[in-house]
């Protein structure tokens, strides 16, 4: 049986505004996985942990979110924020019994690099070697 993972990436508007300026359309042609749904935010700072955790109930593989680097934060301390939250999710997801590297942080520049595509790939396998998501099996 195949597995095709769903992975929701939650973006800076910072750093993806140039890598989702025609809505993604090139990245696919550069290598970014299909399995990949861009979510983008005005600042991953302003991410709650209750939109992650939502993205596992409503039948995400995977779940990760890029922002700014630690010490160039459009908005000062955003990133800095947002990875507190990733760490409380996948301590959460830990104490559940589900593989902590379900969710990532990726802090990354501004603009279109290669780094964005390869976060993405890095994902698509991981996600791939965990196979599908423990909660999709849950009602809601």
């Amino acid at each position: 049986m195949s597995f095709t993972p769903v992975i929701q990436a939650f973006c800076c508007h910072y750093t993806s505004q140039q890598s989702c300026a025609d809505n993604g359309g090139g990245l696919r042609e550069d290598g970014f996985p299909g399995t990949v749904v861009i979510n983008r935010l005005p600042c991953s700072g302003k991410l709650q942990v209750s939109a992650l955790l939502a993205a596992f109930e409503d039948g995400a593989d995977g779940v990760y979110v890029v922002g700014c680097p630690k010490d160039g934060c459009h908005n000062v301390l955003g990133s800095q924020r947002a990875a507190k939250k990733v760490l409380a999710v996948k301590a959460a997801l830990a104490e559940l019994g589900v593989e902590p590297e379900r969710i990532e942080m990726f802090h990354l520049p501004r603009g279109l690099h290669p780094e964005f595509i390869a976060a993405a790939q890095q994902m698509d396998r991981a996600i791939r070697a965990l196979g599908s998501s423990p909660f999709k099996g849950e009602s809601k």
